[in-house]
Parts: structure tokens; C-alpha cells; sequence
């Protein structure tokens, strides 16, 4: 039996997955300056490795890519001891 039939009863439960991109600290001042169209750099591009987390366990790793100049994750990895 596949692990999709196994957890088939559980298949369509919404879990939240979560890529984070990076952080940034910034002053309290320079939070209050942001205005529509600011942008805030982050210390990761396109083409590195970011964790992917569901329900905030570590999933697998994925690698950032632009798609059409949105963000996108390219799924690299899985974790196996899940």
C-alpha cells in the first residue's frame, strides 16, 4: 500500500505550508517610514535553498525562482523520517 492510499481517509485536510524568504531588522524609525511601494531588501535571491515547513515541522528545502516575475518555490527535497 502507497502512502497516498494509506492516508487517503486524510487526503483533502487544508494544512498551511510556510517558505520563509528571510528577516530583516529594522528600526522602530525606519518601520514608520514604509509607505505603498517601499521595499524592504531581503538577505536572499533567487536560486538559494529556504526551508519548506508545514504546520511549523520542517517539510523538505526548496530553491527560490521567479516565474513570470512572481516568487516561486521549486520543491528540492523531502524530508524521509516524516
Amino acid at each position: 500500500m502507497t502512502v497516498l492510499e494509506q492516508t487517503a481517509h486524510v487526503a483533502n485536510v487544508p494544512i498551511d505550508l510556510e517558505a520563509e524568504l528571510g528577516r530583516r531588522t529594522m528600526t522602530l524609525r525606519s518601520i514608520l517610514e514604509l509607505r505603498q511601494g517601499s521595499v524592504i531588501r531581503l538577505p536572499r535571491s533567487a536560486g538559494e535553498n529556504i526551508d519548506i515547513l508545514a504546520g511549523g515541522h520542517l517539510l523538505g528545502s526548496g530553491e527560490i525562482v521567479i516565474i513570470e516575475e512572481r516568487f516561486g518555490i521549486r520543491i528540492t527535497d523531502f524530508r524521509e523520517d516524516l
